[in-house]
């Protein structure tokens, strides 16, 4: 795996970032990843580090590409994939504390995080190459999904990739008050309005907006198992984790009610990762 923390590709190391988003926020009602983030959790997506690198070979950046993320969050996926380094990239991030954090993983002028809205980016048409989002279409109701899609569609080049990594349903064919209950319970344990889709009705979302679904991935919906806590996190911040949890007990009860959660529902929860195509012009 690539050394993205050398000097001379445009990345500081991880450890600049010091600054927490919802760290104001009480703990019993902050959003469930600010909550984990807190507790010492980087990697926050449904899928893991193992979806976001499978997310990230399909897209296949190199030299040559102009890439934005929507939402980056602690700035794990744009720590990998500036490692590729790219010709630009731009995150743009709706909370700024995260994007400090970004900012601060950041030391090559190619390479920036606004502070914006995924649905109204203020990006030039067709000025990117590669768009990447994960775990942030599922936090939207679907007017929002379409729009954010709509958004990425506009911004991309002919020709150019998007990928997304959210938390999906299973079966296709899941019954609507199965997915109600699902929904309800997800939306009491992380704080957030949840809204996953089957596979199919992701497929759907990005193309009806024009897209062609060009690959897929899938993976457990393991966020908070301990095998993919330390597969993400390696087994020392894993650890250190574990005792911020166990040492704080208002978080403690709320990773404890969000890992039952997804325990309860684990038959029908996934990741999710699809690669798109803007259609060339004609």
């Amino acid at each position: 795996m690539p050394d993205v923390h050398r000097k001379g590709i445009g990345i500081m190391p991880e450890e600049t970032a010091t600054h927490l988003p919802g760290a104001h926020l009480d703990i019993a009602k902050m959003p469930g990843h600010w909550l984990l983030a807190r507790m010492g959790k980087r990697v926050l997506r449904p899928g893991g580090l193992e979806l976001t690198r499978s997310m990230l070979d399909a897209l296949s950046i190199d030299s040559s590409d102009h890439v934005i993320e929507f939402a980056p969050g602690l700035g794990v996926t744009a720590r990998l994939a500036l490692a590729r380094q790219p010709a630009s990239y731009t995150g743009i991030e709706r909370d700024e504390a995260a994007a400090q954090s970004v900012r601060a993983c950041l030391s090559d002028p190619r390479y920036r995080c606004l502070v914006g809205s995924a649905e109204k980016s203020g990006l030039e048409d067709a000025s990117a190459t590669v768009v990447c989002g994960e775990a942030m279409l599922t936090m939207h109701t679907p007017g929002q999904k379409m729009r954010i899609v709509r958004e990425a569609y506009r911004i991309l080049k002919p020709g150019g990739r998007y990928g997304i990594h959210e938390l999906g349903l299973t079966p296709d064919d899941l019954g609507e008050a199965e997915k109600d209950a699902i929904l309800r319970d997800l939306s009491a344990a992380i704080r957030v309005g949840a809204r996953p889709l089957t596979s199919s009705e992701w497929r759907a979302v990005l193309e009806t907006e024009g897209f062609q679904v060009r690959a897929a991935f899938t993976a457990p919906m393991h966020l908070l198992e301990p095998r993919r806590l330390i597969q993400d996190e390696g087994l020392g911040r894993a650890l250190r984790i574990f005792f911020n949890i166990l040492r704080t007990p208002a978080a403690r009860q709320r990773v404890l009610a969000m890992r039952r959660v997804f325990r309860a529902h684990q038959d029908h929860l996934m990741a999710i990762s699809l690669i798109a195509v803007k259609p060339e012009a004609l």
